[in-house]
């Protein structure tokens, strides 16, 4: 093949999350697909895929490595790399879309890469919890993708996202993490329920709670999270009597004995222990701390901190199985208290 047509044959987009050794990994693939690469083609040097798509060298060679290893490429010496087989299994094809990428989100990433295995390529993009960027990605979209599994969180808009959404082939989509109201078809979820979600652990960790006469949810003005967490909130300190309050702005927030913090944030988490710090209050008996979403950190930051989180390993492995096994289906994942001294 002429070196010309060939580098027309390849995608690098500069803006998707995916390493570039995979994009170009992806993209000879594919083109073996589509019966635009044969077997015993000769590919560019190293040098030249280098200069051409101006990547690094040690880019280009990681993907021809990573092709080699699959027995898809053949590499002689002083003659380069050529397509060494061109008869596999046709690859599973993700539009992967998240709205950050947090200690949690990788969970869920390296669960759900893990479970999907080398038979799948992925392009993965991060929009920032931006809804322009989210509705321009969406838009944009190649049509060629398999699937379509996409984390709809925005800090602001996002009312029209199920219009954007539904532009997608229902069959081909999986929402992450949170349902839309107004996604029609017969699409897949693997989803927390929110407002039910912290009900149930503040329940379960009612008699902890006892002892102290106030809780307070931080839940910041410029936030992604539901505001079904509020709503939950509020049903339990009804139900039990307690005193509450939700909190917009931690900073400006007097820490008082005999109170409960449960934090959205991360950012929020480091505040409010430099503030209960600084008051010298004993914090699990004075004062108490809710964290969302567990971290390896969070297990040892003083002596623990009591978290309430979704299992963000299982929802990725059963999103990428869903995939695998063509499985249609919305399983809402299991959410836990653990208990630590925090608390």
């Amino acid at each position: 093949m002429r070196t010309d047509n060939f580098f027309k044959l390849i995608q690098i987009d500069e803006y998707s999350a995916t390493p570039k050794y995979l994009q170009l990994c992806d993209s000879i693939v594919e083109a073996i697909e589509n019966g635009k690469l044969k077997k015993g083609d000769v590919l560019p040097s190293i040098n030249e895929l280098s200069y051409a798509l101006d990547i690094s060298r040690d880019t280009a060679e990681k993907g021809y490595k990573h092709l080699k290893k699959q027995n898809i490429l053949v590499s002689v010496p002083g003659k380069g790399y050529y397509i060494g087989q061109t008869d596999f299994k046709k690859k599973i094809r993700v539009f992967l879309l998240f709205n950050k990428l947090s200690a949690h989100k990788k969970i869920i990433y390296d669960a759900f890469v893990a479970a999907l295995g080398e038979e799948a390529s992925i392009d993965f993009y991060i929009y920032n919890n931006d809804y322009t960027i989210f509705k321009k990605l969406i838009l944009s979209k190649r049509s060629d993708y398999s699937h379509y599994v996409i984390i709809p969180h925005f800090v602001e808009g996002g009312d029209d996202a199920y219009q954007i959404i539904n532009t997608i082939p229902a069959e081909k989509l999986i929402l992450l993490d949170k349902k839309l109201e107004g996604i029609v078809g017969n699409y897949s979820a693997v989803y927390e329920n929110f407002r039910q979600d912290i009900y149930q652990s503040l329940h379960q960790a009612k008699k902890e709670l006892s002892k102290y006469h106030t809780l307070k949810l931080i839940f910041p003005d410029k936030s992604y999270y539901p505001t079904e967490i509020i709503d939950g909130f509020k049903l339990f300190c009804q139900q039990y009597a307690f005193n509450h309050q939700i909190i917009h702005d931690i900073e400006s927030e007097p820490i008082a004995k005999g109170e409960v913090y449960i934090n959205l944030m991360e950012h929020d988490l480091v505040t409010l222990i430099e503030k209960i710090l600084s008051l010298n209050f004993e914090l699990g008996k004075e004062v108490g701390i809710i964290s969302y979403n567990e971290t390896p950190l969070k297990k040892l930051l003083l002596n623990g901190i009591t978290t309430i989180s979704t299992d963000f390993k299982l929802m990725g492995t059963i999103a990428a199985e869903m995939i695998k096994n063509q499985i249609s289906a919305h399983r809402e994942i299991p959410f836990a208290l653990t208990l630590r001294a925090s608390l």
